[in-house]
């Protein structure tokens, strides 16, 4: 009796499982895309934007022609109709001014332009649209995204260069001050807490890091910079860890700040605040353009040192 209710078990069993497999219905294969679909994704891996991307012009102006990149493409045989070809590229000729929005319309690959072989097509509004080449295109303007915008800001290598100079000329005047006076100041007469030197490290870290990643992984950043983010584990490793970082020092400063106005009188305590951020803002400056030049490295190492070393005392 169990041998025939055991059989009866494995054969409805096996009915059971064969009848619920389905083997789906035929559909095509998911990545059976066009070729204008390929083109766009390999366009977006290699340039990290694409079509219904977002811009903001922040150049004087941005001048685009209505004329098709084909036709604005001129042989070499046909030079001499340059000059009448430039009359009436100023005819059709659109422009669109600062701070204004566009939209990439279209993108287009014209091997026979020696200029720049892409064209990219933008509109304002629906009335308003035109081509211009991508490399003029990238130079006066910035993605749409207040992130972008900021990190266009402080990347310029000429504003780091001038900040430089301004911060490291009005620190050591105000620090030189704040010493003769005798008032507290980070690293040198500096109140009885971690938090101001860990803030001072983390910025100092943070600026190498910064750089570094510019500097080893452009690529890398350059996908960041049109596709920002704030949230650290949805970014590779070492983006994760730069953003992580930027969160560590919101959280870090807002410690400081509380910490230095619980341990001395209001007056004292804006000085030392001051004063500090001058010693931040010196220390963002210089490790962010030494890290450029490999120097900022031993010299990372050796600023630990130092304050971990005046922190003890």
């Amino acid at each position: 009796m169990r041998v025939l209710l055991l059989s009866l078990f494995t054969i409805h069993y096996s009915l059971f499982t064969t009848s619920c497999y389905n083997r789906g219905p035929i559909t095509p294969d998911a990545w059976d895309l066009t070729a204008q679909q390929l083109d766009s994704i390999s366009f977006y891996t290699t340039h990290h934007y694409t079509q219904n991307y977002n811009f903001v012009v922040t150049g004087d102006s941005l001048v685009v022609v209505a004329q098709q990149p084909e036709d604005m493409s001129v042989p070499d045989v046909v030079s001499i109709e340059l000059e009448s070809i430039g009359e009436e590229k100023k005819k059709d000729s659109i422009t669109i001014h600062r701070n204004e929005h566009v939209v990439v319309a279209d993108i287009k690959t014209v091997p026979s332009d020696s200029i720049d072989s892409i064209w990219v097509k933008v509109a304002r509004d629906q009335l308003t649209f035109g081509w211009i080449h991508e490399n003029e295109l990238l130079s006066k303007v910035s993605p749409d995204d207040p992130i972008s915008q900021f990190i266009d800001t402080f990347s310029n290598t000429h504003l780091l260069v001038f900040l430089a100079f301004c911060v490291l000329t009005g620190a050591a005047y105000g620090l030189r001050r704040l010493m003769r006076k005798g008032s507290k100041i980070v690293h040198f007469n500096d109140i009885k807490s971690f938090y101001p030197t860990s803030l001072c490290l983390l910025i100092a870290s943070s600026a190498v890091l910064y750089s570094s990643i510019q500097l080893f992984g452009p690529e890398t950043w350059r996908h960041f910079y049109y596709h920002p983010s704030l949230n650290p584990f949805a970014l590779p490793f070492w983006l994760g860890v730069f953003v992580s970082s930027v969160w560590a020092l919101i959280i870090v400063a807002i410690a400081t700040v509380d910490e230095v106005t619980r341990l001395l009188p209001l007056g004292e305590a804006i000085l030392y605040l001051v004063g500090l951020a001058a010693v931040c803002a010196v220390l963002y400056t210089v490790f962010s353009i030494t890290t450029l030049y490999y120097v900022g490295y031993p010299l990372l190492i050796a600023y630990f040192y130092f304050a971990i070393k005046r922190l003890k005392h």
